[in-house]
Protein backbone atom coordinates (compact mmCIF):
# COMPACT_ATOMS: atom_id res chain seq x y z
CA UNK A 1 0.00 0.00 0.00
CA UNK A 2 0.89 3.49 -0.57
CA UNK A 3 1.76 6.03 2.17
CA UNK A 4 0.50 9.53 2.48
CA UNK A 5 3.57 11.32 1.48
CA UNK A 6 4.17 8.49 -1.46
CA UNK A 7 0.14 9.33 -2.74
CA UNK A 8 1.21 12.96 -2.51
CA UNK A 9 4.26 12.54 -4.58
CA UNK A 10 2.65 10.08 -7.11
CA UNK A 11 -0.44 13.12 -7.76
CA UNK A 12 3.21 15.00 -8.95
CA UNK A 13 3.46 12.94 -11.64
CA UNK A 14 0.21 13.72 -13.41
CA UNK A 15 -0.29 15.95 -16.45
CA UNK A 16 -3.32 17.13 -15.44
CA UNK A 17 -4.92 19.63 -17.89
CA UNK A 18 -6.75 21.48 -15.20
CA UNK A 19 -8.16 25.63 -15.17
CA UNK A 20 -9.48 27.67 -12.35
CA UNK A 21 -11.06 31.12 -12.35
CA UNK A 22 -9.42 31.28 -15.73
CA UNK A 23 -6.31 30.07 -15.59
CA UNK A 24 -4.45 26.83 -16.33
CA UNK A 25 -2.82 25.46 -13.08
CA UNK A 26 0.41 23.88 -13.61
CA UNK A 27 0.56 22.28 -9.79
CA UNK A 28 -2.19 21.26 -8.14
CA UNK A 29 -0.65 19.30 -5.30
CA UNK A 30 0.74 22.63 -3.98
CA UNK A 31 -2.19 25.26 -4.70
CA UNK A 32 -3.64 26.80 -1.92
CA UNK A 33 -6.99 26.27 -3.28
CA UNK A 34 -7.01 22.73 -3.51
CA UNK A 35 -4.19 21.39 -1.14
CA UNK A 36 -7.09 21.22 1.19
CA UNK A 37 -8.83 18.61 -0.40
CA UNK A 38 -6.21 16.72 -1.48
CA UNK A 39 -5.59 16.67 2.50
CA UNK A 40 -8.68 15.05 2.88
CA UNK A 41 -8.20 12.27 0.32
CA UNK A 42 -4.50 11.59 1.68
CA UNK A 43 -5.91 11.05 5.07
CA UNK A 44 -7.06 7.53 3.17
CA UNK A 45 -3.56 6.78 3.16
CA UNK A 46 -2.58 8.31 6.41
CA UNK A 47 -4.96 6.47 8.33
CA UNK A 48 -4.15 3.02 6.68
CA UNK A 49 -0.70 3.41 7.96
CA UNK A 50 -1.92 3.49 11.29
CA UNK A 51 -2.23 0.66 13.35
CA UNK A 52 -5.21 1.36 15.06
CA UNK A 53 -7.26 1.50 12.44
CA UNK A 54 -5.74 -1.52 10.46
CA UNK A 55 -9.32 -3.47 10.85
CA UNK A 56 -11.26 -0.80 9.10
CA UNK A 57 -9.03 0.96 6.69
CA UNK A 58 -7.18 -2.60 5.15
CA UNK A 59 -8.89 -5.83 3.70
CA UNK A 60 -7.63 -8.62 2.05
CA UNK A 61 -7.84 -8.97 -1.65
CA UNK A 62 -9.77 -11.59 -2.68
CA UNK A 63 -8.06 -11.78 -5.71
CA UNK A 64 -4.38 -11.68 -4.71
CA UNK A 65 -4.74 -12.38 -0.83
CA UNK A 66 -2.28 -9.52 -0.22
CA UNK A 67 -3.26 -6.56 2.14
CA UNK A 68 -5.05 -3.62 0.88
CA UNK A 69 -6.52 -0.48 1.13
CA UNK A 70 -10.44 -0.71 2.32
CA UNK A 71 -11.42 1.66 -0.81
CA UNK A 72 -10.01 -0.69 -3.27
CA UNK A 73 -11.61 -4.15 -1.80
CA UNK A 74 -14.38 -5.95 -3.40
CA UNK A 75 -16.98 -6.19 -0.48
CA UNK A 76 -16.89 -9.93 0.44
CA UNK A 77 -19.16 -10.01 3.37
CA UNK A 78 -22.08 -8.14 5.19
CA UNK A 79 -19.09 -7.59 7.59
CA UNK A 80 -17.09 -5.73 5.14
CA UNK A 81 -20.24 -3.51 3.77
CA UNK A 82 -20.43 -2.45 7.87
CA UNK A 83 -16.66 -1.73 8.44
CA UNK A 84 -17.12 0.47 5.56
CA UNK A 85 -19.57 2.82 6.98
CA UNK A 86 -17.62 2.46 10.15
CA UNK A 87 -14.64 3.29 7.95
CA UNK A 88 -16.51 6.73 6.62
CA UNK A 89 -17.31 8.03 9.58
CA UNK A 90 -13.93 7.76 10.98
CA UNK A 91 -12.64 10.01 8.25
CA UNK A 92 -16.05 12.00 8.37
CA UNK A 93 -14.48 12.54 12.15
CA UNK A 94 -11.25 12.91 11.31
CA UNK A 95 -11.39 15.81 8.19
CA UNK A 96 -15.14 17.40 8.70
CA UNK A 97 -14.85 17.18 4.63
CA UNK A 98 -15.27 15.23 1.83
CA UNK A 99 -12.79 12.81 1.43
CA UNK A 100 -13.88 12.21 -1.87
CA UNK A 101 -12.54 8.21 -2.45
CA UNK A 102 -16.07 6.68 -1.50
CA UNK A 103 -17.55 7.15 -5.21
CA UNK A 104 -14.56 5.47 -6.47
CA UNK A 105 -14.74 2.79 -4.36
CA UNK A 106 -18.43 2.29 -4.88
CA UNK A 107 -18.09 2.44 -8.57
CA UNK A 108 -15.58 -0.52 -8.66
CA UNK A 109 -17.83 -2.59 -6.67
CA UNK A 110 -20.77 -2.07 -8.57
CA UNK A 111 -19.13 -2.60 -11.90
CA UNK A 112 -17.32 -5.64 -10.73
CA UNK A 113 -20.57 -7.67 -10.10
CA UNK A 114 -22.22 -6.11 -13.15
CA UNK A 115 -19.65 -7.41 -15.75
CA UNK A 116 -20.19 -10.39 -14.32
CA UNK A 117 -23.43 -10.79 -15.31
CA UNK A 118 -23.15 -8.88 -18.54
CA UNK A 119 -20.06 -11.72 -19.93
CA UNK A 120 -22.90 -14.32 -18.22
CA UNK A 121 -25.44 -13.21 -20.58
CA UNK A 122 -23.50 -11.79 -23.66
CA UNK A 123 -20.22 -13.92 -24.04
CA UNK A 124 -18.31 -10.89 -23.50
CA UNK A 125 -14.94 -10.32 -21.50
CA UNK A 126 -15.58 -7.26 -19.43
CA UNK A 127 -14.96 -8.76 -16.51
CA UNK A 128 -11.81 -10.31 -17.39
CA UNK A 129 -11.03 -6.85 -18.53
CA UNK A 130 -12.71 -5.35 -14.89
CA UNK A 131 -10.30 -7.38 -12.86
CA UNK A 132 -7.49 -6.80 -14.68
CA UNK A 133 -8.09 -3.29 -14.05
CA UNK A 134 -8.78 -3.91 -10.22
CA UNK A 135 -5.74 -5.86 -9.70
CA UNK A 136 -3.55 -3.06 -10.80
CA UNK A 137 -5.31 -0.89 -8.52
CA UNK A 138 -5.23 -2.96 -5.67
CA UNK A 139 -1.53 -3.65 -6.30
CA UNK A 140 -0.19 -0.05 -6.22
CA UNK A 141 -2.95 1.52 -4.15
CA UNK A 142 -4.29 3.77 -6.58
CA UNK A 143 -6.84 6.52 -6.26
CA UNK A 144 -9.97 5.84 -8.09
CA UNK A 145 -12.88 8.45 -9.33
CA UNK A 146 -16.24 6.99 -10.15
CA UNK A 147 -17.88 9.16 -13.44
CA UNK A 148 -21.77 8.61 -13.58
CA UNK A 149 -23.32 12.34 -14.20
CA UNK A 150 -23.54 13.69 -17.19
CA UNK A 151 -24.35 17.03 -17.95
CA UNK A 152 -27.60 15.49 -19.70
CA UNK A 153 -29.24 18.74 -21.26
CA UNK A 154 -32.79 18.28 -22.50
CA UNK A 155 -34.18 16.02 -19.14
CA UNK A 156 -37.04 14.95 -21.39
CA UNK A 157 -34.81 13.66 -23.67
CA UNK A 158 -32.74 10.35 -24.24
CA UNK A 159 -29.19 10.28 -24.94
CA UNK A 160 -29.53 9.87 -28.39
CA UNK A 161 -32.21 12.43 -28.93
CA UNK A 162 -30.62 15.22 -27.39
CA UNK A 163 -30.20 18.15 -29.82
CA UNK A 164 -26.31 18.13 -29.39
CA UNK A 165 -24.94 14.72 -29.00
CA UNK A 166 -22.18 15.70 -26.78
CA UNK A 167 -24.36 16.36 -23.73
CA UNK A 168 -24.17 12.53 -22.37
CA UNK A 169 -20.96 11.11 -23.12
CA UNK A 170 -21.00 8.65 -26.17
CA UNK A 171 -18.39 6.73 -28.29
CA UNK A 172 -17.72 8.80 -31.88
CA UNK A 173 -15.34 6.47 -33.27
CA UNK A 174 -14.08 2.74 -33.30
CA UNK A 175 -11.22 1.47 -33.94
CA UNK A 176 -9.86 -2.39 -33.67
CA UNK A 177 -7.84 -1.32 -30.74
CA UNK A 178 -10.57 0.68 -28.80
CA UNK A 179 -13.08 3.72 -28.86
CA UNK A 180 -12.69 6.98 -28.98
CA UNK A 181 -15.15 9.19 -26.72
CA UNK A 182 -16.45 12.61 -26.66
CA UNK A 183 -18.48 13.99 -23.76
CA UNK A 184 -18.54 15.26 -20.15
CA UNK A 185 -19.20 14.51 -16.53
CA UNK A 186 -19.87 17.06 -13.68
CA UNK A 187 -19.95 17.52 -10.20
CA UNK A 188 -16.73 14.92 -10.22
CA UNK A 189 -15.90 14.86 -6.68
CA UNK A 190 -12.25 14.53 -6.21
CA UNK A 191 -11.12 13.41 -9.42
CA UNK A 192 -7.83 16.16 -9.33
CA UNK A 193 -6.77 14.07 -6.80
CA UNK A 194 -7.15 10.83 -8.13
CA UNK A 195 -5.09 8.60 -10.55
CA UNK A 196 -7.89 6.72 -12.62
CA UNK A 197 -11.34 7.25 -13.71
CA UNK A 198 -13.64 4.71 -13.90
CA UNK A 199 -16.53 5.90 -16.00
CA UNK A 200 -20.39 4.83 -16.10
CA UNK A 201 -23.80 5.17 -17.88
CA UNK A 202 -25.84 8.00 -16.33
CA UNK A 203 -29.41 6.50 -16.77
CA UNK A 204 -30.82 3.19 -17.82
CA UNK A 205 -30.66 3.11 -21.50
CA UNK A 206 -32.61 1.98 -24.64
CA UNK A 207 -32.20 1.10 -28.09
CA UNK A 208 -31.07 3.95 -29.94
CA UNK A 209 -28.49 4.78 -27.14
CA UNK A 210 -25.60 2.18 -28.00
CA UNK A 211 -22.88 4.52 -28.42
CA UNK A 212 -23.75 6.25 -24.94
CA UNK A 213 -23.92 2.80 -23.01
CA UNK A 214 -20.13 3.26 -21.86
CA UNK A 215 -18.08 1.97 -19.11
CA UNK A 216 -14.63 2.54 -19.14
CA UNK A 217 -11.61 3.69 -17.13
CA UNK A 218 -8.40 5.53 -17.93
CA UNK A 219 -6.25 7.64 -16.69
CA UNK A 220 -6.99 11.69 -15.31
CA UNK A 221 -4.63 12.61 -16.91
CA UNK A 222 -5.24 11.11 -20.51
CA UNK A 223 -5.07 12.88 -23.78
CA UNK A 224 -8.11 15.15 -24.41
CA UNK A 225 -9.48 15.27 -21.07
CA UNK A 226 -10.14 18.84 -20.16
CA UNK A 227 -11.02 19.85 -15.90
CA UNK A 228 -13.07 22.96 -14.95
CA UNK A 229 -12.66 23.39 -11.19
CA UNK A 230 -15.90 24.24 -9.71
CA UNK A 231 -16.52 27.35 -7.26
CA UNK A 232 -17.01 26.88 -3.42
CA UNK A 233 -18.49 29.24 -0.83
CA UNK A 234 -15.66 31.41 0.59
CA UNK A 235 -13.48 29.94 -1.56
CA UNK A 236 -10.75 32.51 -2.01
CA UNK A 237 -10.60 32.81 1.92
CA UNK A 238 -8.09 30.21 1.32
CA UNK A 239 -6.06 33.06 -0.70
CA UNK A 240 -6.23 36.03 1.62
CA UNK A 241 -3.10 36.52 3.90
CA UNK A 242 -4.70 36.04 7.16
CA UNK A 243 -6.43 32.80 6.23
CA UNK A 244 -5.79 30.90 9.38
CA UNK A 245 -9.17 31.08 11.22
CA UNK A 246 -11.88 32.88 8.66
CA UNK A 247 -11.48 29.29 6.64
CA UNK A 248 -13.03 27.50 9.40
CA UNK A 249 -10.86 24.52 8.68
CA UNK A 250 -7.51 25.18 7.21
CA UNK A 251 -6.44 21.51 6.69
CA UNK A 252 -8.70 19.79 5.11
CA UNK A 253 -11.99 20.37 2.64
CA UNK A 254 -13.28 18.58 -0.98
CA UNK A 255 -13.57 20.00 -4.71
CA UNK A 256 -15.90 19.20 -7.36
CA UNK A 257 -14.81 19.29 -11.59
CA UNK A 258 -16.28 19.36 -14.42
CA UNK A 259 -14.37 16.87 -16.64
CA UNK A 260 -14.52 17.29 -20.59
CA UNK A 261 -13.73 14.21 -23.04
CA UNK A 262 -12.69 15.70 -26.01
CA UNK A 263 -12.23 12.56 -28.22
CA UNK A 264 -10.26 10.82 -25.86
CA UNK A 265 -9.20 7.08 -26.81
CA UNK A 266 -10.23 3.89 -24.00
CA UNK A 267 -7.77 1.42 -25.22
CA UNK A 268 -10.00 -2.20 -25.55
CA UNK A 269 -8.80 -3.70 -22.23
CA UNK A 270 -10.54 -0.60 -20.27
CA UNK A 271 -13.88 -1.42 -21.85
CA UNK A 272 -16.44 -3.11 -19.58
CA UNK A 273 -19.63 -2.30 -21.19
CA UNK A 274 -19.79 -0.89 -24.80
CA UNK A 275 -23.54 -0.92 -26.13
CA UNK A 276 -25.05 -3.84 -24.28
CA UNK A 277 -27.90 -0.91 -23.71
CA UNK A 278 -30.49 -3.35 -20.63
CA UNK A 279 -27.10 -3.79 -18.66
CA UNK A 280 -26.73 -0.14 -18.13
CA UNK A 281 -29.60 0.52 -15.51
CA UNK A 282 -28.01 -2.71 -13.62
CA UNK A 283 -24.69 -0.60 -13.28
CA UNK A 284 -26.53 2.36 -12.14
CA UNK A 285 -28.91 1.24 -9.78
CA UNK A 286 -25.95 -1.08 -8.09
CA UNK A 287 -23.89 2.20 -8.34
CA UNK A 288 -25.97 4.41 -6.70
CA UNK A 289 -26.81 2.25 -3.93
CA UNK A 290 -23.24 1.22 -2.65
CA UNK A 291 -22.72 5.07 -2.43
CA UNK A 292 -26.27 6.03 -0.97
CA UNK A 293 -25.00 3.53 1.89
CA UNK A 294 -21.76 5.55 2.12
CA UNK A 295 -23.69 8.65 2.80
CA UNK A 296 -24.77 6.78 6.32
CA UNK A 297 -21.14 6.80 7.47
CA UNK A 298 -19.10 9.97 5.79
CA UNK A 299 -22.16 12.77 6.65
CA UNK A 300 -22.25 10.94 10.31
CA UNK A 301 -18.88 11.38 10.75
CA UNK A 302 -18.55 14.97 9.77
CA UNK A 303 -22.21 15.71 11.62
CA UNK A 304 -20.19 14.08 14.65
CA UNK A 305 -18.10 17.43 14.09
CA UNK A 306 -20.33 19.90 13.60
CA UNK A 307 -22.72 18.29 16.53
CA UNK A 308 -19.11 18.94 18.74
CA UNK A 309 -18.47 22.19 17.54
CA UNK A 310 -22.29 23.70 18.09
CA UNK A 311 -21.80 21.99 21.64
CA UNK A 312 -18.41 23.98 22.12
CA UNK A 313 -19.96 27.17 20.66
CA UNK A 314 -22.53 26.97 23.58
CA UNK A 315 -20.42 26.26 26.66
CA UNK A 316 -17.88 29.36 25.85
CA UNK A 317 -21.43 31.13 25.35
CA UNK A 318 -22.09 30.39 28.73
CA UNK A 319 -25.78 28.85 27.95
CA UNK A 320 -24.48 25.08 27.80
CA UNK A 321 -27.40 24.71 31.03
CA UNK A 322 -30.36 25.85 29.01
CA UNK A 323 -33.19 23.19 28.68
CA UNK A 324 -33.77 24.45 25.54
CA UNK A 325 -29.80 23.98 24.16
CA UNK A 326 -29.29 20.42 25.66
CA UNK A 327 -33.13 19.64 23.83
CA UNK A 328 -31.30 20.49 20.58
CA UNK A 329 -28.08 19.10 21.18
CA UNK A 330 -29.86 15.59 21.69
CA UNK A 331 -31.93 16.47 18.57
CA UNK A 332 -28.99 16.79 16.80
CA UNK A 333 -27.24 13.78 18.05
CA UNK A 334 -31.03 12.19 17.31
CA UNK A 335 -30.56 12.77 13.65
CA UNK A 336 -27.14 11.77 13.42
CA UNK A 337 -27.33 8.71 14.77
CA UNK A 338 -30.24 7.84 12.67
CA UNK A 339 -28.49 8.41 9.46
CA UNK A 340 -26.15 5.62 10.82
CA UNK A 341 -28.68 3.39 11.83
CA UNK A 342 -29.71 3.25 8.22
CA UNK A 343 -26.22 2.90 6.89
CA UNK A 344 -25.53 -0.17 8.83
CA UNK A 345 -28.94 -1.74 8.39
CA UNK A 346 -28.45 -1.78 4.66
CA UNK A 347 -24.81 -3.29 5.38
CA UNK A 348 -25.97 -5.98 7.32
CA UNK A 349 -28.88 -6.87 5.41
CA UNK A 350 -26.76 -6.79 2.28
CA UNK A 351 -26.36 -10.00 -0.17
CA UNK A 352 -23.75 -12.23 -2.71
CA UNK A 353 -23.90 -11.04 -6.04
CA UNK A 354 -23.41 -13.87 -8.89
CA UNK A 355 -19.55 -12.20 -9.21
CA UNK A 356 -18.82 -13.24 -5.40
CA UNK A 357 -19.06 -9.73 -3.87
CA UNK A 358 -21.94 -8.08 -1.61
CA UNK A 359 -24.47 -5.47 -2.33
CA UNK A 360 -26.16 -4.07 -0.18
CA UNK A 361 -29.88 -4.20 0.63
CA UNK A 362 -31.24 -1.89 -2.08
CA UNK A 363 -34.55 -0.53 0.15
CA UNK A 364 -32.83 0.22 2.91
CA UNK A 365 -30.05 1.64 0.74
CA UNK A 366 -32.54 4.08 -0.62
CA UNK A 367 -34.14 4.93 2.62
CA UNK A 368 -30.84 5.75 4.08
CA UNK A 369 -30.25 8.44 1.29
CA UNK A 370 -33.27 9.66 1.45
CA UNK A 371 -33.08 10.35 5.02
CA UNK A 372 -29.59 12.20 4.44
CA UNK A 373 -31.80 14.93 2.01
CA UNK A 374 -33.01 16.03 4.64
CA UNK A 375 -31.13 15.24 8.13
CA UNK A 376 -28.02 17.20 7.40
CA UNK A 377 -30.33 20.20 6.20
CA UNK A 378 -31.73 20.17 10.32
CA UNK A 379 -28.52 19.55 12.06
CA UNK A 380 -26.97 22.49 10.35
CA UNK A 381 -29.83 24.50 11.04
CA UNK A 382 -30.17 23.71 14.75
CA UNK A 383 -26.26 24.50 14.38
CA UNK A 384 -26.95 28.10 13.47
CA UNK A 385 -29.52 28.23 15.64
CA UNK A 386 -27.15 27.79 18.91
CA UNK A 387 -24.15 29.25 17.54
CA UNK A 388 -26.02 33.06 17.24
CA UNK A 389 -25.51 35.74 14.87
CA UNK A 390 -22.07 36.14 15.36
CA UNK A 391 -20.84 33.42 13.08
CA UNK A 392 -21.85 35.35 10.29
CA UNK A 393 -21.28 38.41 11.68
CA UNK A 394 -17.54 38.01 12.96
CA UNK A 395 -15.23 40.55 12.44
CA UNK A 396 -12.17 39.32 9.66
CA UNK A 397 -8.64 37.61 10.77
CA UNK A 398 -7.44 40.11 9.22
CA UNK A 399 -9.21 42.80 11.58
CA UNK A 400 -8.63 40.80 14.72
CA UNK A 401 -4.56 40.59 13.79
CA UNK A 402 -4.87 44.47 13.64
CA UNK A 403 -2.71 46.62 16.22
CA UNK A 404 -5.62 49.31 16.48
CA UNK A 405 -8.54 47.11 16.23
CA UNK A 406 -7.31 43.57 18.52
CA UNK A 407 -8.60 45.20 21.54
CA UNK A 408 -11.62 45.96 20.44
CA UNK A 409 -12.63 42.76 18.98
CA UNK A 410 -11.14 40.71 21.71
CA UNK A 411 -13.13 42.45 24.36
CA UNK A 412 -16.54 42.85 22.71
CA UNK A 413 -16.58 39.25 21.39
CA UNK A 414 -15.64 37.69 24.98
CA UNK A 415 -17.94 35.14 25.57
CA UNK A 416 -17.53 32.73 29.34
CA UNK A 417 -14.70 34.61 31.02
CA UNK A 418 -12.30 31.38 30.51
CA UNK A 419 -12.36 31.03 26.84
CA UNK A 420 -10.31 33.51 24.70
CA UNK A 421 -11.75 35.10 22.14
CA UNK A 422 -9.52 33.63 19.90
CA UNK A 423 -10.83 30.02 19.92
CA UNK A 424 -14.32 31.05 20.22
CA UNK A 425 -14.33 32.69 16.50
CA UNK A 426 -12.33 29.63 15.59
CA UNK A 427 -15.56 27.64 16.53
CA UNK A 428 -17.89 29.93 14.96
CA UNK A 429 -16.02 29.85 11.47
CA UNK A 430 -15.83 26.12 11.62
CA UNK A 431 -19.75 25.83 12.22
CA UNK A 432 -20.09 28.70 9.25
CA UNK A 433 -17.34 26.70 7.68
CA UNK A 434 -19.42 23.56 7.60
CA UNK A 435 -22.79 25.36 7.24
CA UNK A 436 -22.68 27.51 4.91
CA UNK A 437 -19.11 27.50 3.28
CA UNK A 438 -16.81 25.39 1.65
CA UNK A 439 -17.69 22.13 3.80
CA UNK A 440 -20.82 23.22 2.69
CA UNK A 441 -20.96 22.03 -0.35
CA UNK A 442 -19.88 18.10 0.95
CA UNK A 443 -22.53 17.95 3.86
CA UNK A 444 -25.46 19.86 2.42
CA UNK A 445 -26.18 20.12 -1.47
CA UNK A 446 -24.16 17.03 -1.67
CA UNK A 447 -26.52 15.03 0.35
CA UNK A 448 -29.30 16.77 -1.44
CA UNK A 449 -28.08 15.33 -4.93
CA UNK A 450 -25.36 13.62 -4.52
CA UNK A 451 -25.97 9.76 -5.28
CA UNK A 452 -28.88 11.08 -6.92
CA UNK A 453 -31.23 13.82 -5.81
CA UNK A 454 -34.38 13.07 -3.28
CA UNK A 455 -37.19 11.74 -6.37
CA UNK A 456 -34.69 9.13 -7.64
CA UNK A 457 -34.87 7.47 -4.13
CA UNK A 458 -38.38 7.49 -3.79
CA UNK A 459 -38.68 5.94 -6.87
CA UNK A 460 -36.31 2.70 -6.18
CA UNK A 461 -37.96 2.82 -2.60
CA UNK A 462 -41.41 2.35 -4.95
CA UNK A 463 -39.46 -0.04 -7.04
CA UNK A 464 -37.77 -2.21 -3.92
CA UNK A 465 -40.95 -1.89 -1.28
CA UNK A 466 -43.17 -4.85 -2.37
CA UNK A 467 -46.18 -3.34 -1.80
CA UNK A 468 -48.44 -6.33 -2.89
CA UNK A 469 -46.69 -8.52 -0.20
CA UNK A 470 -47.88 -5.64 2.31
CA UNK A 471 -51.37 -5.81 0.70
CA UNK A 472 -51.53 -9.46 1.50
CA UNK A 473 -51.02 -8.87 5.03
CA UNK A 474 -53.46 -6.08 5.62
CA UNK A 475 -55.71 -8.61 3.70
CA UNK A 476 -55.31 -11.60 6.03
CA UNK A 477 -55.59 -10.32 9.24
CA UNK A 478 -58.78 -8.20 8.30
CA UNK A 479 -59.85 -11.74 6.90
CA UNK A 480 -60.31 -10.31 3.15
CA UNK A 481 -60.24 -13.18 0.31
Amino acid sequence: MMTKDQYIESLRKLNLNLWMFGKKIENPVDDPVIRPSLNSFAATYELAEDPQYEDLMTATSHITGKKINRFTHMHQSTDDLIKKVKMQRLLGQKTAACFQRCVGMDAMNAVFSSTYEIDEACGTKYHENFVKFLTRVQDEDLAVDGAMTDVKGDRGLAPSKQADPDLFLHVVERTPDGVYVTGAKAHQTGFVNSHEVLVMPTIAMREGDEDYAISFAIPTDSEGITLIYGRQSCDTRKLEEYNDIDVGNKVYGGHEVLVIFDHVFVPNDRIFLNGEVKFAGMIVERFAGYHRQSYGGCKVGVGDVLIGATALSVDMAGCAKASHVKDKLIEMVHLNETLYCCGIACSSQGSKTKSGNYLIDLLLANVCKQNVTRFPYDIARLAQDLAGGAMVTLPSEADFRHPELHAYIDKYFKGVASVSTEDRMRVLRLIENMTMGTAAVGYLPESMHGAGSPQAQRIMISRQCNMEMKKELAKKIARID
